[in-house]
């Protein structure tokens, strides 16, 4: 069950970093926009994209997610992929994509799936500091 602090930072426009693993067990992460299901977290590829290819092989991922209004406000997850669902008609990613850019999902097309992942391990942090970048030397 999905902690009400957590929830909120997927309910907002908030970007993901999503862990995957390679085929020689090298991590790599890309920048993903993710949308809720229930307890599971959606994020939608490509079916020939390599986060599709890893969690095929490797179901485990890791994610975390920062508040873009308050960037000490973070989730860190590790779950599963448990599944790859057909979003061939964008369905699932146009409801994801509004909530980023005001507009359904731009790229189209017969191989988009989404990875509805299962959250098994999940910390929620809120540091107490406040978000003043200074200028940097």
């Amino acid at each position: 069950m999905l902690d009400p602090a957590v929830r909120q930072l997927f309910a907002g426009p908030n970007y993901a970093h999503l862990a995957t693993l390679m085929k020689d067990g090298a991590p790599t992460s890309v920048p993903v926009w993710v949308g809720l299901e229930g307890d599971h977290i959606l994020v939608g590829t490509g079916g020939g994209s390599p986060k599709a290819r890893n969690t095929r092989r490797d179901p485990r991922v890791a994610l975390s997610v920062t508040d873009l209004q308050d960037p000490y406000k973070a989730a860190l997850i590790r779950g599963r992929v448990i599944e790859q669902r057909p979003d061939e008609d964008s369905a699932i990613m146009d409801k994801v994509a509004v909530k980023y850019t005001s507009k359904p999902f731009p790229l189209r097309g017969p191989d988009r799936i989404v990875l509805v992942i299962e959250p098994e391990h999940v910390i929620y942090r809120a540091l107490p500091f406040e978000h003043k970048p200074g200028r940097s030397e």
